[in-house]
C-alpha cells in the first residue's frame, strides 16, 4: 500500500511539475509533504536522511556570493569585454558561453559555474537584442557534460570518488576525459547548426554600441570590488583544493558566504542579499529531495538496482552497459544524487559475485548518472538553478521545450559512452578471459 502510494504521489507531482501550470516550487514541496501526512516517512526521516543540506547549503552559499558580486559590475564588466572579444557575434559568443561553462564545470562543480556564469549572459543577451534560450541551453548541456570530467564537477562523481578510494582526481579525468570531450564538441557543433538561423545579430545599433563602450566605467571601484573578486577567487581555489586540505566544497562555500556577508554588511546589507537569495529554487530542491526520499523509503529505488544484478546474473560486460544507460535514463526522471547513492552500494556487491575489477562499472555509473541530467530540467542540479536564474530574470524555461533539446543529447552521450566503454573497458576484459 506505502509503496503504491509514494510511487502515485512522486507520479502526479512529476505530471503537474510538468505541465508548469502551478508553481514548480510548491508542487516539489505539497509533494513531499503528502508523502509525511499520508506516515510514508516521518519528519526526522525527510530532515536527517532525504534532505541533502549540504546541497541545499552549498547553492545558498554561491547565491549569497553572487548576490554580493552582482552589486559591483563585475558581471557586466566581464560579459562586455567576452562579447567585445567575439566582436558581438552570436554564435562565436555561444561557442564561447559552452567552452567556458564546460572547463569552470570540471574545475569547480557546475552549479557553481552555473551560478557565476548565468547572471553574465544574461546580461549579454539583453545587452545584445538576442534570444535567451539558446543561451541558457548551452550553458546547461555542457555544465552536465564538463562536470563529468573531473571527480569534483557533478556532486555523483564526488559521491562515487568518496566511495572508491583508488579513484582520484587524475582517474576521472584519464578514464572519462577523453569521451567526454568528444560528446563536448559534438553537442556544441549539434547546438550550432541547430540555432544558426535564429542567432542573427543587425549590423548596426547593437554591435556598435557594444564596441564603443567602456567595460571599466561598469565597475563600482568601492572596497566591495575587491573583497567580492578576493572572496570569490579564495572560494574558487578552496573548491580546487578540497581534496588535499580535507575541508568538504559546503564548508568552503559556506565560509566564504560569511565572510563576504561581514566585510560587506554596510554596504551591501545582508538583509538586502537574503532577500535576493532564489529562495523559489532552493524550496523545489528540498521538495525533490522529499518526493525520491519517498521513493527511496518503500525501497523502489533498491529494487530496480537489485533487479538490475538479478538481470545480469553477475556478467561484467552486460552490468557495465546496463548501469550505463538505466542510470542515464532514470537520472533524467529524477536528480541523480539519489540514485547514485542507491547505486554505489549494489555495485560493491557484485564483488561478492567474483568480481575482481569493478572499475568499468563505476566509469559506466558516472558517466550515465552524469550525462543523463541532461535529459530533463530536473534531472541535475545545475539544470535547476540555471531554471530559477532565468525565471527570475522573466525568461522562463519549459519543462518539454527543455526536454525535446536535451533528450537527444542524452541518447546520444550514451550511444557514444556505450561505444567507448565497450572498446577500452569490456572488450580487452573479454579478451583477456577468453
Amino acid at each position: 500500500m506505502e509503496t503504491t502510494l509514494a510511487i502515485a504521489v512522486f507520479i502526479v507531482s512529476y505530471i503537474f511539475i510538468m505541465t508548469e501550470k502551478i508553481n514548480r516550487a510548491l508542487i516539489a514541496v505539497s509533494g513531499g509533504f503528502l508523502m509525511l501526512v499520508t506516515g510514508i516517512y516521518k519528519w526526522n526521516d525527510a530532515f536527517a536522511n532525504y534532505i541533502d543540506w549540504g546541497t541545499i547549503t552549498l547553492l545558498f552559499s554561491m547565491m549569497v556570493l553572487v548576490s554580493i558580486t552582482k552589486k559591483t559590475g563585475l558581471f557586466e564588466y566581464v560579459a562586455i569585454v567576452l562579447a567585445q572579444r567575439v566582436k558581438g557575434a552570436p554564435i562565436p559568443l555561444l561557442l564561447v558561453s559552452g567552452v567556458l561553462t564546460a572547463v569552470g564545470s570540471a574545475l569547480l562543480d557546475n552549479v557553481t559555474t552555473v551560478l557565476l556564469f548565468v547572471p553574465i549572459l544574461l546580461t549579454l543577451t539583453n545587452l545584445l537584442n538576442l534570444p535567451v534560450f539558446p543561451y541558457l541551453l548551452t550553458v546547461i548541456l555542457c555544465a552536465n557534460i564538463g562536470g563529468t570530467a573531473t571527480l569534483i564537477g557533478d556532486p555523483p562523481n564526488i559521491m562515487i570518488g568518496q566511495a572508491v578510494e583508488h579513484l582520484t582526481f587524475l582517474s576521472f579525468l584519464v578514464h572519462l576525459g577523453p569521451v567526454v570531450l568528444i560528446i563536448f564538441i559534438s553537442t556544441l557543433f549539434f547546438l550550432v547548426v541547430l540555432f544558426r538561423k535564429r542567432l542573427q545579430v543587425k549590423e548596426g545599433n547593437h554591435v556598435n554600441e557594444l564596441m564603443n563602450m567602456n567595460a571599466s566605467t561598469y565597475l563600482k571601484k568601492t572596497p566591495m570590488l575587491y573583497q567580492s573578486i578576493t572572496v570569490l577567487s579564495l572560494t574558487i581555489l578552496g573548491f580546487l583544493l578540497h581534496a588535499f586540505v580535507h575541508v568538504d566544497l559546503t564548508t568552503v562555500a559556506v565560509c566564504g558566504a560569511l565572510l563576504l556577508l561581514l566585510l560587506t554588511d554596510k554596504e551591501a546589507n545582508a538583509e538586502k542579499v537574503f532577500e535576493e537569495v532564489e529562495w523559489v529554487t532552493l524550496f523545489f530542491f528540498i521538495g525533490l529531495f522529499m518526493l525520491v526520499g519517498g521513493l527511496e523509503q518503500v525501497g523502489v529505488i533498491d529494487e530496480m538496482a537489485r533487479g538490475m544484478m538479478w538481470l545480469t546474473q553477475g556478467d561484467l560486460p552486460l552490468t557495465a552497459i546496463l548501469i550505463l544507460w538505466m542510470s542515464g535514463l532514470f537520472s533524467g526522471i529524477v536528480d541523480n544524487i539519489p540514485f547514485v547513492a542507491a547505486m554505489i552500494p549494489v555495485i560493491q556487491e557484485f564483488q561478492s559475485y567474483g568480481m575482481a575489477n569493478l572499475d568499468p562499472l563505476w566509469w559506466s555509473l558516472a558517466l550515465g548518472a552524469c550525462l543523463g541530467g541532461n535529459g530533463t530540467l530536473i534531472g541535475a542540479s545545475a539544470n535547476v538553478v540555471v531554471a530559477g536564474l532565468a525565471a527570475s530574470a522573466k525568461h522562463p524555461i519549459g519543462f518539454v521545450k527543455f526536454l525535446l533539446y536535451g533528450m537527444p543529447v542524452v541518447l546520444f552521450s550514451l550511444i557514444v559512452s556505450t561505444v567507448y566503454v565497450y572498446f577500452r573497458y569490456l572488450l580487452p576484459f573479454m579478451q583477456s578471459s577468453l
